[in-house]
């Protein structure tokens, strides 16, 4: 019989080599297998284009990612010592994949959740009903590190204590979504998600480019947009409130400011004056008007709040109180984050929104209630036990929050005699076993735990959801393990449309006006920091010269007290470098100096500025432990001064010519001029020993244009006039004085009204007298006297912008 038209049998489709060996986890959900081991729908069109890549191909687009970040000097500082190091940022090469529909159902739940913390929050600080009818037991704000009683009765500017919040998310064992836990505070890494996606699709364009992947600039976008208008009432400026470089997010404060062209300031960049807040710039004193806070709340104040914060604004609270300033998120807001509140929240939700949570929290039983207690007591094997008023997440903090199960005999019954005891400072809750997600490793996939965070931001429609976001996946299959201090990693999160998605971008639409920001919005710390950022380098560049040519001639000597070297150690040793050390300790305390003032202002230069930097100090220290004096030394102290040159180099050629780099430029003239000075006074001098002269050519740079300029046996004079008088050696003090008066005069105030500024009137003055000066009237005091001089105008600059 013929069978043409028979039907063949239903095939499913080829399992994608690369998942060959990959296994679920028994009893655990995993993103990627459905319970029958079957591919998900949404995952299969990804895997097909990674077997497309084959496993050479793909390895390399993902160190092509990791070099993305490398090169974007994208980190996070890890504490895991008295002094936190940065290190790079851990991207977990392969996204998490989100259908839409449950995407939409994220979206809805976590709108609801943000709305009901609004009102549980304003109510806290408001009309306290939660409290009076119950809902709320009193003693869970009373007690709690978190709530802030001077912000009581205090009304935010906005009409709203909360904008910009996001949710940890985990996927439990009966496959939905259940919330980990709520961030309020201070929400981070938002800034990392939009590099997770830069550096991902980097990696895998043409498959991002077939899978339509929801975008997230438009996240950004409605968010910046409603900021801006919300500080529309005056000048309309929004700040990101930092609490420094020391904190493990401090890339992503800098690098969100910069996207959204927000200022990034720090508490000692603000005064509140007059009740309202301003901000310190090299123009004077300028409103603000939102911040957006990335600081722990109780340190933005030591008047009102923490009196041993360094990091505040005194009287910020009073502002807050009249009115003049809009902070997001409100101060106080923290309390959200409570651990014991998620026991809460199931009643308040039907109470506050007439509906139950879309999205629950993990099942948590608050230790003050006695049937919760005795539930906890009764069943201690099955929970996680921790205090109540902790604000990490239970899979973050593997210190304090103790599971029942592995307790040994004697610690779980100490641990039931502590309930019993102090009940109200426990919660119990329900462990958490957390869905798998497919990591990269050894060239296959391979499950981990994987937890999800979300970003909700008030825009002027209301709440919006990012659509993404990032995930965090575990080093192991611990489900602590995803915390980033702990090897954890981040992955992008994609979240699929049916249909082709819009391209969104920041930039100006059709019809929109272009806006510029003023130039005199250069906050005054980072002015500061910029020149002194010009200073260090030049410092550095002055004494790794000195230090090259001294080793030179020491390699050559048949006595290292021969008196040049003598002389030149006496004179390294008055600016606090011994050269008796072939890389010495002054030398890389002015390179870390460098290093920390630049770190100030991530945000004012190129990540390629910042790497050249970042690779000066550590060359300088690997050199440090093995480098030789002598012939060794020589040749590292080359390698420092061309590492430090490409970093001179690409910031002067690559940094907008806008106020900052007016500092910065100022900072290396100054610097520079100071040091010729010294280095001149001391070797054209009378005493000065045996080829000091041919030294001074050589430290300065400018050998072949004595040669060119002046004749064989040119004596003291033509020295003096090359490196001291000439305006067009940019190694003569007299180039560095015209810079100077040229920089200086274009800043803020420098010429008003034809009038010029202190500091202008005083370079004018050394301009004048070094112009019509002759070679005979520059002695070595005359120049000592100069570096004084050139000392105090660096002084005047000070005074007139920094205070």
């Amino acid at each position: 019989m013929e069978k043409r038209n028979q039907r063949a049998p239903a095939t499913r489709a080829r399992r994608p080599s690369i998942i060959g060996g990959y296994k679920r986890v028994p009893g655990i959900p995993d993103e990627m297998l459905d319970t029958a081991g079957h591919v998900r729908p949404h995952w299969s069109q990804l895997l097909a284009g990674f077997d497309e890549l084959g496993p050479k191909e793909l390895s390399a687009r993902f160190e092509r990612a990791d070099q993305y970040l490398r090169d974007a000097g994208v980190f996070y500082r890890k504490y895991d010592g008295a002094e936190g190091k940065e290190r790079a940022w851990p991207l977990a090469h392969v996204p998490l994949i989100i259908a839409e529909n449950e995407w939409q159902q994220i979206s809805e739940g976590l709108t609801q959740r943000a709305d009901l913390l609004e009102a549980i929050v304003a109510d806290i600080y408001g009309a306290n009903t939660l409290v009076e009818r119950g809902l709320l037991p009193p003693e869970l704000i009373a007690r709690n590190g978190e709530f802030l009683r001077p912000m009581v009765g205090i009304k935010p500017a906005s009409g709203h204590f909360l904008h910009f919040c996001a949710f940890e998310l985990g996927r439990g064992p009966d496959g939905k979504w259940w919330v980990l836990g709520d961030r309020t505070q201070a929400p981070s890494g938002a800034g990392f998600a939009l590099e997770n996606r830069v550096a991902t699709t980097r990696a895998l364009s043409e498959i991002y480019g077939r899978m339509h992947v929801h975008r997230l600039a438009g996240f950004f976008r409605d968010f910046r947009d409603a900021l801006f208008a919300d500080g529309g009432r005056s000048y309309g400026r929004v700040g990101i409130l930092t609490p420094g470089q020391h904190n493990e997010t401090y890339f992503e404060h800098a690098y969100i400011a910069r996207y959204l062209g927000f200022m990034l300031l720090e508490g000692e960049d603000l005064v509140v004056q007059n009740e309202r807040v301003m901000v310190r710039t090299v123009e004077g004193l300028k409103p603000v008007d939102v911040l957006w806070r990335r600081m722990d709340a109780a340190f933005v104040d030591p008047l009102e709040l923490r009196y041993d914060s360094r990091i505040g604004t005194p009287g910020m609270t009073e502002a807050l109180r009249r009115g003049t300033i809009s902070m997001v998120n409100a101060l106080g807001s923290g309390i959200l984050e409570t651990r014991a509140l998620s026991a809460f929240l199931p009643a308040l939700s039907k109470a506050v929104t007439g509906a139950p949570l879309k999205l629950p929290s993990i099942a948590t039983w608050w230790c003050g209630q006695a049937a919760e207690r005795r539930h906890v007591i009764e069943n201690i094997e099955a929970m996680m036990v921790g205090s109540a008023f902790a604000t990490t997440l239970a899979v973050d903090d593997d210190q304090t929050t103790l599971l029942g199960a592995t307790l040994a005999a004697a610690d779980r019954d100490r641990l039931v005699a502590r309930l019993r005891e102090n009940g109200a400072d426990f919660v119990g809750q329900e462990p958490v076993r957390l869905s798998t997600a497919p990591v990269h490793v050894n060239n296959r996939l391979e499950p981990r735990p994987v937890s999800l965070r979300v970003y909700a931001a008030r825009t002027r429609e209301g709440w919006t959801i990012m659509p993404g976001g990032f995930a965090r996946v575990g080093s192991s299959l611990d489900t602590t393990a995803i915390a980033m201090q702990r090897g954890g990693q981040a992955a992008d999160v994609w979240v699929l449309s049916a249909e082709p998605v819009e391209k969104v971008t920041l930039l100006p639409q059709a019809g929109e006006a272009l806006m510029r920001n003023r130039g005199g919005s250069l906050p005054s710390r980072a002015a500061d920091n910029l020149l002194w950022l010009g200073r260090y380098a030049e410092r550095c560049e002055a004494t790794i010269r000195i230090l090259r040519a001294y080793n030179a001639r020491l390699a050559e000597a048949s006595r290292p007290d021969l008196p040049l070297l003598a002389d030149t150690r006496d004179y390294l040793e008055d600016l606090g470098v011994d050269a008796t050390e072939a890389l010495p300790a002054g030398l890389l305390g002015a390179i870390d100096s460098a290093v920390r003032s630049a770190g100030q202002v991530r945000d004012r230069f190129s990540p390629d500025g910042w790497l050249a930097l970042a690779d000066l100090s550590k060359t300088a220290r690997r050199f440090s432990n093995k480098v030789t004096a002598g012939d060794d030394a020589t040749r590292s102290l080359t390698v420092l001064l061309r590492k430090l040159g490409g970093f001179s180099g690409l910031v002067h050629e690559n940094m907008y010519r806008f106020a900052g780099w007016r500092f910065l430029e100022i900072g290396r003239r100054l610097e520079r001029g100071m040091q010729l000075c010294g280095i001149t006074a001391r070797l054209t001098g009378p005493d000065a020993p045996d080829g000091a002269l041919d030294m001074l050519l050589e430290i300065a740079d400018s050998v072949m244009t004595h040669r060119r300029r002046y004749a064989v046996s040119a004596g003291r004079l033509s020295y003096i006039d090359l490196l001291v008088l000439d305006p067009l050696n940019p190694r003569s003090v007299l180039f560095q004085i015209n810079d100077l008066r040229e920089q200086i005069e274009k800043l803020p105030g420098g010429v008003l009204d034809g009038q010029l500024s202190t500091a202008a009137r005083a370079v004018l003055q050394l301009q004048t007298e070094l112009t019509i000066a002759d070679p005979d009237d520059i002695t070595p005091d005359r120049l000592i006297a100069l570096q004084d001089e050139i000392g105090r105008l660096a002084g005047l600059v000070a005074s007139a912008y920094f205070v």
